[in-house]
C-alpha cells in the first residue's frame, strides 16, 4: 500500500541530497523514480541540486499534475523536492497518485519559513501525509535547529518580508529556537 510522505527539515538538513539518494536507490534496484520540483524553485531549470553537489534531472510539479494516470503508473515512486512551495491542489494530486494509482509520493521541504509561519504546501502535507519525518540538523551552538533564519548581506537577521525568496547559505541559516528568538546568527556571522 502506497503512502504520502512528508520529510521536512530546516535549511541545510540535507533534504535535497536525501531526495536524490532515494531516487538513486530506486534506480539501483531497477525501479523508476520521477523527480519533480515546483516552478518557484528557479535556481536550476529542470535540475534538483543539493548543497553538496549532488544533482539529478527533474520535471516541474505542474507538468506532473498534467501527466496521465498511465504515464505516472510507469514510475515506482514520485519524489518532490521543495514541496513547501506546492499549492493545496497539487498536494491533492499527490494524494490521487498514492490512493488511486498506488504509487508512493515522497515530499521534501521546509515546514516553516523565516518568520516561523507554515508554507501552504507544508500545511497540507502536515494535515494529510501518511508519514511525517523530520530531517535534523544543528544550530551553530550544537542544539537541534528548528528555525530558518533569513539574513541580510550585512549579517542582520530579517523577521518580516515576502515569504518567497530563493536563496541558500548566502541568505539563510538554521538556528535553534533560543538563538532565533535572540536573533543570534552565531560567531561565524560576526567575522
Amino acid at each position: 500500500m502506497a503512502k504520502l510522505y512528508f520529510r521536512h527539515g530546516t535549511m541545510g538538513s540535507s533534504k535535497t541530497a536525501n531526495a536524490i539518494m532515494v531516487a538513486y536507490n530506486f534506480y539501483e534496484r531497477g525501479k523508476r523514480a520521477l523527480l519533480a520540483k515546483p516552478r518557484q524553485d528557479t535556481r536550476d531549470n529542470g535540475v534538483i541540486r543539493s548543497r553538496i553537489g549532488l544533482e539529478q534531472k527533474c520535471i516541474y510539479v505542474d507538468e506532473l499534475c498534467r501527466m496521465t494516470d498511465a504515464e505516472i503508473q510507469g514510475y515506482d515512486c514520485v519524489i518532490v523536492d521543495e514541496a513547501q512551495f506546492c499549492r493545496k491542489s497539487e498536494i491533492e494530486f499527490f494524494i490521487h497518485i498514492v490512493d488511486d494509482l498506488d504509487c508512493p509520493v515522497i515530499c521534501y521541504g521546509l515546514r516553516t519559513d523565516f518568520r516561523r509561519e507554515l508554507f501552504e504546501g507544508s500545511m497540507w502535507l502536515l494535515a494529510w501525509a501518511d508519514v511525517i519525518e523530520e530531517l535534523k540538523t544543528v544550530c551553530w551552538c550544537g542544539r537541534g535547529a528548528k528555525c530558518n533564519a533569513r539574513f541580510t548581506e550585512d549579517g542582520e537577521m530579517i523577521r518580516s518580508g515576502e515569504q518567497l525568496f530563493i536563496g541558500g547559505n548566502d541568505h539563510y541559516t538554521a538556528l535553534c529556537r533560543k538563538h532565533y528568538k535572540e536573533g543570534n546568527l552565531g560567531p561565524k556571522m560576526l567575522e
